[in-house]
């Protein structure tokens, strides 16, 4: 069970690693593909402000990458549940202030990733 759950902590930092990237380094580019509903003009305007959510989601991969790292069981485990705890409060937000599709994409890998911890 702990294979499954650093595998499921593991996607949820990658996906964070590339909302990073495109919130960082691809927003005129590859963010205009990924983010079709968001209105075309805003992007450039825009471009520091998805930087900053980016730096944002660095620090979620960051804490789950960390979480992976530790040599303690007991603080594995309690540093990856605080960090999906994070990042599902943030799909939630995301999915009531911006898009149900937040919540899908980052909120339930999260929630499957606390469920596998918490039956450890």
């Amino acid at each position: 069970m702990i294979i499954a759950a650093k595998t499921i902590t593991a996607l949820v930092a990658l996906i964070h690693v590339y909302i990073l990237w495109i919130e960082m380094f691809a927003w005129t580019t590859t963010g205009r593909k990924v983010f079709r509903n968001f209105p075309k003009d805003l992007f450039i305007p825009t471009k520091q402000m998805a930087a900053n959510q980016g730096l944002y989601n660095g620090f979620l991969a960051a804490g789950l990458i960390w979480s992976l790292l530790i040599s303690d069981v007991d603080w594995s485990h309690n540093v990856a549940l605080f960090f999906l705890g994070c990042v599902t409060v943030a799909g939630i937000y995301g999915a009531i202030s911006v898009s149900k599709k937040i919540f899908i994409v980052q909120s339930i890998p999260a929630l499957i990733g606390i469920l596998l911890w918490s039956i450890l």
